[in-house]
């Protein structure tokens, strides 16, 4: 059997107010033409379809073609839901679009159902929000690793009544993952990542949530998303592992590069020699992250940019010879509740006392529990 393993689809988002939904779409060709070359008989999607709870119509309506699309070409799709997702939305209908080959999990109850392609067992995890589980799981902590350990047992205790080979979808961060900006935060009680070890027993696992194609193990990886969503994605190579199961298990895997409607680049250098110095050339096309280096801030630094480089998104400034500022802590990527206790030290002066600090925590998990239930 042959696979085709994606996943963070991430319709509907826009990359610095850049709609995103034509290279979106190109990419949709760019599958179905995968399929059909390359013989396809299952698409796995490994969650985080859109890029949140309520996606705009025109990211509905492009799903819906993918999947139009994919259906016409005589494979089975497997969908879960990612931590972008709603999974209740996402899931609807799932009962009724089964018979047309089209198999949503968005339920975490039937992460250990399995779906039988061809002899290949195909068990779809969502995005598990570790406190939505812990009651009806009676799990001992609350953590990624409680909640994907147990629905892993699960699978496990099931496999040894199927038997055959397996493949389980699954959107989480394994330990040893390399993140980018572009990843939302998971982290419940400081621990978001769960062990490698959590997939043993299984032939493959695709995993989603991180946006880099990564190599866990041999048969433990991540697709990565299609597209580039952050700058600290520039040099990574976006597309599909092809996975090949057979009676033993797998067999083998190749990844297929997506194309680049657009690439993303950074530059840094003084705002002369950006514009007049050849070795530039190549990235005029480009979306770009600049960082200035002139002593002086130089006037209508963006506009003069964008006449060499129109696609200009993001500028900053970092002055050759001048006193080392006070670094602003990242935001991408950190937990909502870290940028939250910085802005309340900054405006105060001081840090927030241990009564806020928990009021603020559990209003931050509140909001969570409401998203991922919405």
């Amino acid at each position: 059997m042959r696979v085709l393993h994606t996943s963070d689809w991430h319709l509907g988002r826009s990359f610095h107010r850049e709609s995103l939904l034509e290279a979106q779409a190109a990419f949709v060709d760019h599958l179905v033409e995968t399929v059909r070359a390359e013989r396809v008989e299952v698409v796995a999607i490994s969650g985080d379809v859109y890029d949140r709870a309520l996606p705009p119509v025109d990211a509905v309506a492009l799903c819906n073609e993918a999947l139009r699309r994919l259906v016409a070409e005589r494979v089975r799709v497997v969908i879960i839901s990612g931590n972008h997702d709603s999974a209740r939305r996402l899931g609807f209908g799932s009962d009724l679009i089964d018979a047309a080959g089209v198999h949503l999990r968005t339920d975490p109850s039937r992460s250990w159902e399995p779906i039988d392609i061809d002899g290949v067992a195909f068990y779809g995890i969502p995005y598990l929000e570790p406190e939505l589980v812990r009651g009806p799981w009676e799990l001992e902590s609350r953590t990624h690793t409680a909640a994907l350990g147990h629905a892993m047992d699960k699978v496990r205790a099931d496999l040894v009544r199927h038997g055959g080979p397996s493949v389980v979808l699954a959107h989480a961060f394994v330990t040893g993952g390399e993140a980018s900006d572009s990843e939302r935060d998971i982290s419940v009680g400081g621990v978001a990542h769960v062990p490698l070890t959590a997939f043993d027993g299984v032939s493959y696992v695709a995993l989603g949530h991180l946006h880099g194609r990564q190599q866990m193990s041999t048969s433990v990886r991540y697709s990565g998303s299609p597209l580039a969503y952050s700058f600290s994605e520039a040099n990574q190579v976006k597309g599909c592992w092809l996975v090949d199961i057979d009676s033993s298990g797998f067999a083998s895997a190749g990844f297929v590069a997506a194309p680049v409607p657009r690439p993303v680049g950074r530059l840094r250098g003084m705002l002369d020699d950006l514009l007049t110095s050849s070795r530039y050339s190549d990235h005029e096309s480009h979306w770009l992250q600049v960082t200035l280096t002139d002593p002086v801030r130089p006037k209508a630094a963006m506009d003069r940019l964008r006449a060499r480089f129109p696609h200009t998104l993001a500028l900053s400034f970092d002055p050759v010879g001048a006193s080392p500022a006070v670094p602003l802590p990242r935001l991408a990527g950190r937990p909502e509740s870290e940028v939250a206790l910085d802005f309340v030290r900054e405006v105060r002066g001081e840090a927030a006392s241990p009564d806020e600090e928990a009021l603020l925590r559990a209003a931050i998990e509140a909001s969570r529990l409401k998203e991922a239930n919405s």
